[in-house]
């Protein structure tokens, strides 16, 4: 069967529309034209076209979750959960279920993903731990909660930690010009800040209370 038709798509110049034997057979990037040497008039057997359509859906999947890694940092675990939700069945806009991509196809987007440079928990967990609450204020002891609840390693968040140039006080201060006003019970507004992970010493420290 004999490719005769290779046309950029009206709504995305970035892909392309492959056609056999004058029908719409996939789509496909444009990058992956080139690498898999395609061109009009070269000739496929069945199970060829059936791997040039793993490999359309492949490209639709990296696409987005090249997408979702660009709108900010995320962990690995993220990331793989994103993946995992785009193996199982989804419904159209017409109500139809659609059926998920193989989980071979995500394994590939997300070994893409790494060697890319898209997908690092050291990288992530820096840009998180110098972004997190930059104005807000946060403790270390919640960003390393919060990191791991994102699945980063322990030694990857203690040296992000580490590389800070943030600290405890500092970060207690923000919240306390943030939030003091909203507190006029000095014992409930102790007990939310130790609830964002300050000690009570600090905390006694920032506030000027006396211990007893």
């Amino acid at each position: 069967m004999k490719i005769t038709s290779i046309s950029i798509q009206a709504r995305n110049p970035n892909r392309v529309n492959v056609s056999v034997e004058g029908v719409y057979r996939f789509s496909l990037d444009v990058y992956q034209v080139a690498e898999l040497g395609l061109r009009t008039g070269k000739e496929f057997d069945e199970s060829e076209l059936q791997t040039l359509e793993q490999e359309s859906q492949f490209g639709k999947v990296y696409g987005r979750a090249l997408e979702y890694c660009l709108m900010r940092p995320h962990s690995a675990k993220e990331v793989r959960e994103y993946l995992y939700r785009k193996t199982r069945p989804a419904r159209t806009k017409t109500g139809e279920l659609r059926p998920g991509v193989s989980s071979e196809i995500t394994t590939r987007v997300f070994e893409r993903l790494v060697e890319k440079g898209y997908v690092d928990d050291t990288k992530f967990a820096r840009y998180w731990v110098e972004n997190r609450s930059l104005t807000k204020g946060v403790s270390s002891r919640k960003l390393q909660s919060e990191l791991a609840s994102k699945g980063v390693d322990r030694v990857i968040i203690e040296n992000a930690l580490h590389e800070t140039e943030r600290n405890n006080q500092e970060e207690l201060a923000k919240i306390i010009r943030k939030k003091q006003s909203h507190y006029p019970e000095p014992q409930k507004f102790m007990a939310y800040l130790a609830r964002q992970g300050f000690s009570y010493d600090d905390i006694k420290a920032a506030l000027n209370v006396e211990s007893d």
